[in-house]
């Protein structure tokens, strides 16, 4: 009887020890998870990442603890996230240039922008825009070639710093019309955007989302987008594709984890992102913030940043971009 009741002791006690991997699986998220904001506190990437994590706390079940890293142009808070555990309880939400951008500048990175991440999926896309202070004459692409053309060595353009997304896409912009126009790196994008109003630079090229409140209330105004196809956001700014210059560049978000998620766990945070975009409100919200809202799964957001990667070391290497 005894070696009975030890039988049956032993039997569950090994049943409770391999089904316990199967519960800690299935029973993610179990504590809070941390989303790394690599941008500082009240720009774009900032207010949807804080907006995301309202939204997936609810989805999940489990509160999400935002932590702004920002520094070197994402790679302090992408350098953290990408040697965290992979366990689904550190993610990134970030840009074109954590994934695309740096990798093709920066000959030492702390992260692969491959192999260190597992995308969870796309979050929304904007466009960038060439801008001109109120004094320009030109009004479309069109007239802006024949303007720059006219006076070679004049003109300059104002970008939110080298290396980064707006640096490419003017780059991008030069190569397709033929012109040669000197460069301005600002630390950010309001800086630009003071002098472009101000009139201290003729041109500058910065996002949607940042150029939105500044074109609605008249102070500058918009030459052609640096996408295929128009904005729903300025349905009346024409292309630089429409004018016949092969130019089609964005800027885009995608949530990630370290690489080597369980797929139990990937799958849970896959749907989870996928239901919170998919909601009326949030898809408003990310169109407030200058984004329109673009649903891509995983594997969606990996073929994207393969896709782009290599563009963007032609780019950088025919314009000659590299770190100061």
């Amino acid at each position: 009887m005894k070696l009975k009741l030890l039988l049956a002791c032993c039997g569950a006690v090994l049943a409770m020890i391999t089904s316990a991997p199967a519960r800690a699986a299935g029973a993610y998220p179990d504590k809070p998870i941390q989303l790394v904001i690599p941008f500082p506190p009240g720009g774009a990437t900032d207010v949807i990442g804080r907006m995301l994590g309202k939204v997936l706390a609810d989805r999940l079940g489990q509160s999400v603890v935002i932590e702004n890293r920002a520094g070197a142009g994402t790679i302090v808070g992408a350098g953290y996230v990408a040697k965290a555990a992979p366990d689904g309880y550190t993610l990134l939400v970030s840009s074109g240039t954590t994934f695309t951008v740096n990798p093709a500048i920066q000959p030492r990175l702390p992260y692969d922008p491959v192999r260190s991440f597992e995308p969870i999926g796309l979050v929304g896309r904007t466009g960038l825009i060439l801008l001109a202070n109120k004094d320009v004459p030109a009004r479309t692409p069109r007239e802006f070639v024949d303007l720059v053309k006219a006076a070679p060595d004049h003109y300059l353009y104002g970008s939110y710093g080298n290396g980064t997304t707006s640096h490419f896409a003017a780059e991008l912009m030069l190569r397709a019309t033929g012109l040669k126009m000197a460069h301005v790196p600002y630390k950010g994008s309001a800086p630009a955007m003071v002098d472009l109003m101000g009139g201290q630079i003729p041109f500058t090229v910065d996002t949607v989302a940042a150029a939105l409140p500044q074109l609605r209330s008249g102070k500058i105004k918009a030459i052609a987008l640096t996408t295929a196809r128009r904005s729903r956001l300025l349905p009346d700014v024409p292309t630089f594709a429409e004018a016949g210059y092969a130019v089609d560049m964005d800027t885009w978000l995608v949530v990630a984890a370290p690489r080597g998620l369980p797929p139990a766990v990937k799958a849970r945070l896959e749907k989870a992102l996928a239901d919170t975009i998919a909601l009326p409100k949030v898809r408003e919200d990310l169109i407030a913030s200058g984004f329109e809202p673009a649903w891509g799964n995983g594997a969606a957001a990996s073929a994207l940043i393969d896709k782009e990667l290599p563009l963007m070391r032609v780019i950088a290497q025919k314009a000659n971009i590299h770190v100061d």
